[in-house]
């Protein structure tokens, strides 16, 4: 089912929305989850939560890729999961990594009164991610936003992990200089 007609189930609140959706972006929402929480009970629950906030969310809310929008939901509700499982400790997971990795970059949490700082922090960071190469956009997504291993990296690029984490430093350096520029840093 295309998304136009999933969306319009939804905002005619008709329950297959969700069954749609589920069929239609089930595996995609999991993999998101699996990758950051490393545990099949917990991801299966994050997608289960994902498909909650989208029936509350749309409408009014309406994503305009709707695979991108269960994604980035997917994921924030799994490094929320993440973080509170690990408050303590820190495992060998990739999470810790990646938020280390980017902890250079960017200032401070997310709080609900700085929504609109987060809004134009997402906008610059947008910005800053059209403006890279197609393959260096792509290795830092594959990264930053569905938590893919250097090893994973360099098994899909054909790229050493040297140079995968190479590129991802500059690239973090070329985003903080960015974010100072913008004002946002």
């Amino acid at each position: 089912m295309e998304d136009d007609a999933i969306l319009s189930l939804f905002r005619e609140r008709s329950e297959n929305a969700l069954s749609e959706t589920e069929a239609k972006y089930g595996r995609l929402c999991y993999s998101v989850a699996y990758r950051i929480l490393e545990d099949s009970q917990d991801s299966e629950e994050c997608v289960n939560d994902t498909w909650m906030q989208a029936w509350n969310a749309i409408p009014p809310e309406w994503p305009r890729k709707l695979s991108a929008w269960l994604s980035r939901v997917t994921r924030n509700l799994a490094v929320s999961r993440f973080r509170e499982k690990h408050a303590e400790k820190r495992g060998g997971s990739e999470i810790p990594l990646i938020l280390d990795e980017l902890a250079e970059c960017l200032a401070g949490g997310t709080e609900p009164e700085r929504e609109l700082e987060r809004k134009e922090l997402a906008a610059a960071i947008n910005g800053f991610l059209a403006g890279l190469k197609q393959e260096e956009r792509d290795l830092f997504t594959a990264r930053y936003f569905y938590a893919a291993s250097h090893k994973e990296l360099a098994e899909r690029t054909g790229f050493s992990i040297p140079k995968i984490k190479t590129v991802l430093h500059r690239n973090r350096v070329k985003l903080m200089t960015y974010l100072k520029e913008e004002g946002l840093c």
